[in-house]
C-alpha cells in the first residue's frame, strides 16, 4: 500500500510554504504525522509530489527519518511532464492541477494507494480505515469523508466538496466555494445554499487504483487541445474520479473517517494546529520526537 502526498502548492492564503512549516512539538512538518500514521497501518511506500526546487531537500529530510523498510519516492510536478507525443509551447506558471500531480507518480505506483494533501491532518482512524478497505476490496475506490461542520475555519470562508451519498456509495461531490458557519447552519455565501453541517465533506482523502492514471492521461490529452481550459483551468482529481463513477467504470465507497481533521488554510490557523499536535502527543497518540 502506498501513501501519495500532494505537496506542490504555494500556500497563497497562508503566506508561506505551509508544507514545510514546523508545527509539531519537535518542529516536525504536518506531513510527517500523516506518514507516521500510514506506516503504523502497514503502508510500505511513501510518494511525495512537490515542486522541482524542493525535491532534493525533501528527499534528504525524509530519508534521514523514515524506517529503512519504507520505500520513498519524491517527485517533481512539472509543466513539461506531458503525455507521449504531446507538446505544449505556451506559457503557464501554475501547475496542471491535482490530477496531474497524481499522474506524476504513474511510474512508481503499482498498487492501491491513498492520496492526501500534505498540509492537512486527517486523524489516525482514517489511515486504519483506508488500510482495512484496501486489504478487503481489490477493485473499488473510496473517499474518506469528514463531517462538514467540523471542517470549517474560524478565520474565513473555505471551499469544500459536499458529498451526496446513497447507503455507503458515493454519488457525487459538489464543490462549494465559500462555506461559513451561520448560526445553526453552514452557508455557502457563493450560492446562498444552506447545509445542516452533518453532511460528509471531501477533504481529498482518496483511495485510488492504478486505473486512474490512464483516465488522467486521456483527460489531459483532451485538456491540452482546449485553449480556454489551458488558460483558465486545471485538472482536478475529484473530477476524474466522478467522471469514472458516472460512466460506471468504477465503484466509489464513502467511508466516514471516524477521526478529526484540521488544516492550515490561513496563517491564523497555525496556532490551533500546533496546539492540537501538542495535545495529541501528550495524550500518547504520537511519540516525541516522532522519529527515533
Amino acid at each position: 500500500m502506498t501513501l501519495l502526498l500532494m505537496a506542490a502548492g504555494s500556500g497563497s492564503r497562508y503566506g508561506k510554504l505551509k508544507q514545510f512549516d514546523e508545527l509539531g512539538p519537535k518542529e516536525e512538518f504536518l506531513m510527517e504525522f500523516a506518514i507516521y500514521d500510514a506506516i503504523k497501518n502497514d503502508f510500505e511506500q511513501i510518494v511525495v509530489i512537490t515542486k522541482a526546487e524542493n525535491v532534493t531537500f525533501l528527499k534528504d529530510y525524509l530519508s534521514e527519518r523514515l524506517p529503512e523498510h519504507v520505500k520513498l519516492d519524491v517527485l517533481a510536478q512539472e509543466i513539461t511532464d506531458l503525455p507521449s507525443g504531446v507538446t505544449f509551447t505556451g506559457e503557464r506558471k501554475k501547475p496542471w492541477g491535482t490530477a496531474h500531480a497524481v499522474w506524476t507518480a504513474r511510474d512508481v505506483v503499482k498498487g492501491p494507494f491513498v492520496v492526501i494533501n500534505a498540509d492537512d491532518f486527517y486523524g489516525q482512524a482514517a489511515y486504519k480505515k483506508a488500510a482495512d478497505f484496501m486489504k478487503s476490496d481489490d477493485s473499488a475506490y473510496s473517499l474518506l469523508g469528514y463531517t462538514l461542520k467540523d471542517t470549517l475555519s474560524e478565520h474565513g470562508s473555505v471551499s469544500r466538496g459536499v458529498c451526496k451519498v446513497s447507503g455507503d456509495n458515493l454519488v457525487s461531490v459538489e464543490e462549494r466555494l465559500k462555506l461559513v458557519q451561520k448560526g445553526d447552519v453552514v452557508l455557502d455565501e457563493d450560492s446562498e445554499l444552506e447545509f445542516t453541517g452533518e453532511e460528509q465533506a471531501s477533504m481529498n482523502f482518496w483511495v485510488c487504483r492504478p486505473s486512474i492514471f490512464d483516465k488522467i492521461e486521456s483527460e489531459f490529452r483532451a485538456f491540452l487541445k482546449d485553449e480556454d481550459r489551458i488558460a483558465n483551468s486545471e485538472l482536478y482529481l475529484p473530477f476524474m474520479v466522478q467522471e469514472m463513477l458516472q460512466a460506471k467504470e468504477i465503484e466509489v465507497k464513502c467511508i466516514p473517517s471516524g477521526g478529526d481533521w484540521f488544516g492550515v488554510t490561513y496563517a491564523s490557523d497555525k496556532e490551533k494546529a500546533m496546539e492540537s499536535l501538542s495535545s495529541k502527543t501528550k495524550q500518547g497518540q504520537y511519540v516525541s520526537p516522532l522519529w527515533n
